[in-house]
Protein backbone atom coordinates (compact mmCIF):
# COMPACT_ATOMS: atom_id res chain seq x y z
CA UNK A 1 0.00 0.00 0.00
CA UNK A 2 2.78 2.43 0.51
CA UNK A 3 4.72 1.85 -2.50
CA UNK A 4 1.31 2.58 -4.52
CA UNK A 5 1.01 5.69 -2.17
CA UNK A 6 5.02 6.73 -3.03
CA UNK A 7 4.01 6.07 -6.77
CA UNK A 8 0.90 8.20 -7.15
CA UNK A 9 3.04 10.93 -5.18
CA UNK A 10 4.98 11.12 -7.83
CA UNK A 11 3.20 10.82 -10.88
CA UNK A 12 1.19 13.18 -8.82
CA UNK A 13 4.28 15.98 -8.64
CA UNK A 14 5.21 15.20 -12.51
CA UNK A 15 1.80 16.19 -13.49
CA UNK A 16 2.34 19.63 -11.63
CA UNK A 17 5.55 19.79 -12.56
CA UNK A 18 4.84 19.67 -16.33
CA UNK A 19 1.30 19.05 -16.80
CA UNK A 20 -1.05 21.45 -18.81
CA UNK A 21 1.81 24.12 -18.78
CA UNK A 22 -0.37 26.51 -21.36
CA UNK A 23 -3.00 26.75 -18.83
CA UNK A 24 -1.20 27.91 -16.03
CA UNK A 25 -1.16 31.66 -15.08
CA UNK A 26 1.77 33.78 -16.48
CA UNK A 27 4.31 34.96 -14.95
CA UNK A 28 3.66 32.57 -11.41
CA UNK A 29 6.48 30.41 -10.44
CA UNK A 30 5.69 26.26 -9.90
CA UNK A 31 8.10 23.86 -9.40
CA UNK A 32 9.41 21.25 -11.83
CA UNK A 33 11.68 19.73 -9.55
CA UNK A 34 11.95 18.68 -6.00
CA UNK A 35 14.67 20.01 -3.63
CA UNK A 36 18.28 18.83 -3.85
CA UNK A 37 17.99 17.20 -7.19
CA UNK A 38 20.97 19.31 -8.37
CA UNK A 39 23.54 20.69 -6.16
CA UNK A 40 24.44 24.03 -5.19
CA UNK A 41 25.22 25.37 -7.62
CA UNK A 42 22.40 24.34 -9.86
CA UNK A 43 23.19 25.94 -13.06
CA UNK A 44 22.59 26.11 -16.81
CA UNK A 45 19.82 24.97 -18.50
CA UNK A 46 18.73 24.56 -21.85
CA UNK A 47 15.30 22.83 -23.16
CA UNK A 48 15.15 20.57 -26.52
CA UNK A 49 12.39 20.72 -28.57
CA UNK A 50 11.62 17.83 -27.27
CA UNK A 51 10.80 19.00 -23.65
CA UNK A 52 13.94 17.26 -22.09
CA UNK A 53 15.96 19.82 -20.31
CA UNK A 54 19.92 19.65 -19.72
CA UNK A 55 21.37 21.09 -16.25
CA UNK A 56 24.84 21.37 -14.67
CA UNK A 57 25.95 19.68 -11.13
CA UNK A 58 22.90 16.87 -10.86
CA UNK A 59 23.72 15.40 -7.38
CA UNK A 60 27.18 16.05 -7.60
CA UNK A 61 29.78 19.09 -8.96
CA UNK A 62 30.96 17.82 -12.73
CA UNK A 63 28.06 16.42 -14.15
CA UNK A 64 25.21 17.15 -16.97
CA UNK A 65 21.81 15.98 -15.64
CA UNK A 66 18.54 15.47 -17.25
CA UNK A 67 14.94 15.92 -16.54
CA UNK A 68 12.51 14.58 -18.46
CA UNK A 69 8.48 16.11 -19.68
CA UNK A 70 7.08 13.57 -17.20
CA UNK A 71 9.18 14.84 -13.98
CA UNK A 72 12.12 11.52 -13.97
CA UNK A 73 15.66 12.51 -14.30
CA UNK A 74 18.89 11.48 -13.86
CA UNK A 75 22.65 11.62 -14.89
CA UNK A 76 23.45 12.36 -18.35
CA UNK A 77 27.31 12.88 -18.49
CA UNK A 78 30.05 13.26 -16.32
CA UNK A 79 32.50 15.97 -17.43
CA UNK A 80 36.32 15.21 -17.50
CA UNK A 81 38.15 15.07 -14.33
CA UNK A 82 39.20 18.58 -13.69
CA UNK A 83 36.29 20.53 -15.58
CA UNK A 84 33.12 21.67 -14.24
CA UNK A 85 30.12 23.07 -16.00
CA UNK A 86 28.43 26.23 -16.14
CA UNK A 87 26.40 27.87 -18.81
CA UNK A 88 24.96 25.00 -21.24
CA UNK A 89 23.62 26.25 -24.67
CA UNK A 90 21.85 23.56 -27.08
CA UNK A 91 23.77 23.87 -31.09
CA UNK A 92 22.01 22.50 -33.83
CA UNK A 93 19.72 20.27 -31.58
CA UNK A 94 22.28 17.39 -31.71
CA UNK A 95 25.26 18.98 -29.02
CA UNK A 96 25.06 20.40 -26.05
CA UNK A 97 28.15 23.18 -25.85
CA UNK A 98 29.27 23.63 -21.88
CA UNK A 99 31.43 26.72 -20.28
CA UNK A 100 33.72 24.66 -18.68
CA UNK A 101 34.97 26.82 -16.09
CA UNK A 102 37.91 25.72 -14.14
CA UNK A 103 39.10 23.93 -17.22
CA UNK A 104 39.37 26.98 -19.42
CA UNK A 105 37.02 25.02 -22.06
CA UNK A 106 33.99 25.51 -24.16
CA UNK A 107 33.14 21.29 -24.19
CA UNK A 108 30.78 19.54 -26.73
CA UNK A 109 28.74 16.70 -25.92
CA UNK A 110 26.72 14.66 -28.71
CA UNK A 111 23.51 14.38 -27.44
CA UNK A 112 22.77 11.00 -29.20
CA UNK A 113 25.76 9.48 -27.71
CA UNK A 114 27.36 10.69 -25.22
CA UNK A 115 30.19 11.76 -26.69
CA UNK A 116 32.32 14.68 -25.41
CA UNK A 117 35.56 16.07 -26.32
CA UNK A 118 37.20 20.06 -25.78
CA UNK A 119 35.82 22.00 -28.50
CA UNK A 120 37.41 25.42 -27.86
CA UNK A 121 40.34 25.78 -24.59
CA UNK A 122 42.24 29.07 -24.36
CA UNK A 123 44.75 29.09 -21.29
CA UNK A 124 43.77 33.31 -21.22
CA UNK A 125 40.45 32.42 -20.59
CA UNK A 126 39.68 33.44 -16.53
CA UNK A 127 36.78 31.52 -15.39
CA UNK A 128 34.32 31.18 -18.86
CA UNK A 129 31.14 31.14 -17.14
CA UNK A 130 28.14 31.55 -19.69
CA UNK A 131 27.57 31.14 -23.36
CA UNK A 132 25.23 32.60 -26.54
CA UNK A 133 25.33 31.45 -29.96
CA UNK A 134 23.85 32.91 -33.15
CA UNK A 135 22.25 30.50 -35.90
CA UNK A 136 25.52 30.73 -38.06
CA UNK A 137 27.65 29.66 -35.29
CA UNK A 138 29.47 31.86 -33.55
CA UNK A 139 29.53 31.41 -29.36
CA UNK A 140 30.07 34.05 -26.84
CA UNK A 141 31.50 33.38 -24.17
CA UNK A 142 31.68 36.00 -20.35
CA UNK A 143 34.85 35.60 -18.69
CA UNK A 144 34.43 37.02 -15.80
CA UNK A 145 37.53 37.77 -13.01
CA UNK A 146 35.25 37.28 -9.44
CA UNK A 147 39.08 37.64 -7.67
CA UNK A 148 40.23 40.94 -9.75
CA UNK A 149 36.17 41.82 -9.96
CA UNK A 150 36.71 42.89 -13.86
CA UNK A 151 35.48 40.42 -16.65
CA UNK A 152 35.77 40.03 -20.56
CA UNK A 153 33.86 38.71 -23.31
CA UNK A 154 35.49 36.08 -26.12
CA UNK A 155 34.45 34.98 -28.99
CA UNK A 156 34.58 31.64 -30.88
CA UNK A 157 33.37 30.54 -34.76
CA UNK A 158 32.53 26.96 -35.66
CA UNK A 159 36.34 25.68 -35.73
CA UNK A 160 36.49 26.62 -31.90
CA UNK A 161 39.09 29.39 -32.89
CA UNK A 162 38.74 31.75 -29.99
CA UNK A 163 39.80 35.65 -29.46
CA UNK A 164 38.72 38.32 -27.19
CA UNK A 165 36.44 40.83 -28.35
CA UNK A 166 35.83 42.80 -25.45
CA UNK A 167 37.97 43.73 -22.22
CA UNK A 168 38.08 46.10 -19.33
CA UNK A 169 34.65 45.31 -17.87
CA UNK A 170 33.23 44.51 -14.27
CA UNK A 171 32.40 40.48 -13.63
CA UNK A 172 30.62 39.55 -16.73
CA UNK A 173 28.57 36.86 -16.36
CA UNK A 174 24.81 36.59 -17.99
CA UNK A 175 25.39 37.10 -21.48
CA UNK A 176 22.54 36.67 -25.03
CA UNK A 177 22.34 37.82 -28.88
CA UNK A 178 19.06 39.68 -29.77
CA UNK A 179 16.31 38.11 -31.76
CA UNK A 180 17.86 39.88 -35.05
CA UNK A 181 21.13 38.76 -34.59
CA UNK A 182 22.64 41.99 -34.24
CA UNK A 183 23.08 43.04 -30.69
CA UNK A 184 25.09 41.02 -27.64
CA UNK A 185 23.61 41.65 -24.61
CA UNK A 186 26.32 41.03 -21.66
CA UNK A 187 25.33 42.04 -17.72
CA UNK A 188 28.37 42.59 -14.87
CA UNK A 189 27.11 39.98 -11.62
CA UNK A 190 28.92 42.80 -9.03
CA UNK A 191 28.47 46.35 -10.79
CA UNK A 192 24.75 45.33 -11.56
CA UNK A 193 25.04 46.77 -15.46
CA UNK A 194 23.52 45.21 -18.52
CA UNK A 195 25.70 46.22 -21.75
CA UNK A 196 24.25 46.13 -25.71
CA UNK A 197 27.13 46.04 -28.06
CA UNK A 198 26.56 45.57 -31.64
CA UNK A 199 27.67 42.88 -33.47
CA UNK A 200 29.50 43.51 -37.02
CA UNK A 201 29.84 40.64 -39.80
CA UNK A 202 32.94 39.40 -38.78
CA UNK A 203 31.37 38.75 -35.11
CA UNK A 204 33.02 41.31 -33.60
CA UNK A 205 31.78 43.98 -31.28
CA UNK A 206 31.36 47.47 -31.37
CA UNK A 207 29.53 50.37 -30.33
CA UNK A 208 29.51 49.72 -26.33
CA UNK A 209 26.66 51.25 -24.20
CA UNK A 210 24.71 50.86 -21.58
CA UNK A 211 21.26 49.78 -21.23
CA UNK A 212 20.37 49.22 -17.84
CA UNK A 213 21.69 49.53 -14.20
CA UNK A 214 20.44 48.11 -10.89
CA UNK A 215 20.97 49.36 -7.86
CA UNK A 216 20.79 46.77 -5.53
CA UNK A 217 21.25 43.18 -5.80
CA UNK A 218 23.28 40.90 -8.47
CA UNK A 219 22.52 39.40 -11.69
CA UNK A 220 23.50 36.11 -13.57
CA UNK A 221 21.82 34.41 -16.55
CA UNK A 222 19.84 36.29 -19.48
CA UNK A 223 17.91 34.99 -22.04
CA UNK A 224 15.50 37.03 -24.76
CA UNK A 225 12.03 36.33 -25.99
CA UNK A 226 11.11 36.82 -29.63
CA UNK A 227 10.23 40.58 -29.15
CA UNK A 228 13.99 41.58 -27.66
CA UNK A 229 12.47 41.32 -23.72
CA UNK A 230 15.84 40.19 -21.64
CA UNK A 231 14.80 37.78 -18.42
CA UNK A 232 17.48 38.39 -15.86
CA UNK A 233 18.24 35.89 -12.89
CA UNK A 234 18.55 38.78 -9.71
CA UNK A 235 20.70 36.64 -7.01
CA UNK A 236 19.77 37.00 -3.22
CA UNK A 237 16.69 38.92 -4.55
CA UNK A 238 14.91 35.51 -5.52
CA UNK A 239 13.68 37.45 -9.15
CA UNK A 240 13.75 37.26 -12.70
CA UNK A 241 13.23 40.84 -14.07
CA UNK A 242 11.62 41.30 -17.27
CA UNK A 243 13.42 44.42 -19.23
CA UNK A 244 12.22 45.53 -22.69
CA UNK A 245 14.62 45.98 -25.66
CA UNK A 246 14.81 49.95 -24.58
CA UNK A 247 16.04 49.31 -20.85
CA UNK A 248 12.65 49.68 -19.25
CA UNK A 249 11.97 47.02 -16.50
CA UNK A 250 8.79 45.77 -17.55
CA UNK A 251 7.93 43.09 -14.67
CA UNK A 252 9.31 41.13 -11.79
CA UNK A 253 8.41 37.71 -11.43
CA UNK A 254 9.27 36.20 -7.78
CA UNK A 255 10.69 32.95 -7.37
CA UNK A 256 10.53 30.37 -4.28
CA UNK A 257 14.13 30.56 -4.10
CA UNK A 258 15.95 33.02 -3.62
CA UNK A 259 19.00 32.55 -5.70
CA UNK A 260 18.37 32.27 -9.39
CA UNK A 261 21.63 31.46 -11.57
CA UNK A 262 20.11 30.97 -14.94
CA UNK A 263 17.23 30.11 -17.11
CA UNK A 264 15.90 28.62 -20.32
CA UNK A 265 12.68 29.07 -22.42
CA UNK A 266 11.04 25.83 -23.67
CA UNK A 267 7.61 24.08 -23.38
CA UNK A 268 5.05 23.32 -26.22
CA UNK A 269 5.05 26.99 -27.51
CA UNK A 270 7.95 28.01 -25.93
CA UNK A 271 6.86 30.18 -23.68
CA UNK A 272 7.49 28.08 -20.59
CA UNK A 273 11.24 29.67 -18.98
CA UNK A 274 13.24 27.12 -16.85
CA UNK A 275 15.17 28.11 -14.17
CA UNK A 276 17.91 27.05 -11.90
CA UNK A 277 17.68 27.89 -8.07
CA UNK A 278 21.02 26.85 -6.65
CA UNK A 279 19.88 27.59 -2.70
CA UNK A 280 17.16 24.65 -3.52
CA UNK A 281 19.01 22.91 -6.19
CA UNK A 282 16.19 22.75 -7.61
CA UNK A 283 14.11 24.05 -11.11
CA UNK A 284 11.61 26.55 -11.04
CA UNK A 285 9.17 27.49 -13.70
CA UNK A 286 6.47 29.88 -15.27
CA UNK A 287 4.49 30.88 -18.23
CA UNK A 288 5.29 34.11 -20.49
CA UNK A 289 3.94 35.61 -23.53
CA UNK A 290 6.36 35.33 -25.88
CA UNK A 291 8.34 32.14 -27.06
CA UNK A 292 11.88 32.91 -26.55
CA UNK A 293 14.58 33.37 -29.40
CA UNK A 294 16.04 30.53 -28.54
CA UNK A 295 13.25 27.94 -29.04
CA UNK A 296 12.64 30.00 -32.03
CA UNK A 297 15.95 29.25 -33.36
CA UNK A 298 15.77 25.64 -32.69
CA UNK A 299 12.96 25.60 -34.58
CA UNK A 300 15.05 27.06 -37.29
CA UNK A 301 17.42 24.06 -37.25
CA UNK A 302 14.89 21.33 -37.88
CA UNK A 303 13.08 22.96 -40.36
CA UNK A 304 16.59 22.75 -42.15
CA UNK A 305 16.85 19.52 -41.47
CA UNK A 306 18.94 19.44 -38.45
CA UNK A 307 17.91 16.57 -35.76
Amino acid sequence: MMKQIILFLAFSFALTAYGQDEERPLYQSYDVTEDSVFIPWAEGPDVELNGILYSVNYKKSGTIGYVRPDGTHGLFVDLPEGSTGNGIRIWKNKTLLIADYTGHNILEVNMDDRSLEVWAHSDSLSQPNDIAITVGGWVYASDPDWENGTGSVWMADRQGNMKKVADGMGTTNGIEVSPDEKHLYVNESNNRNVWIFDIQQDGSLSNKRLLITFDDFGMDGMRCDEKGNLYITRMEKGMVVMVSPGGKILREIELKGKKPTNLAFGGKDGRTIYVTVADRGAIEAFRTEYPGRSYQMKKVWKKKGAK
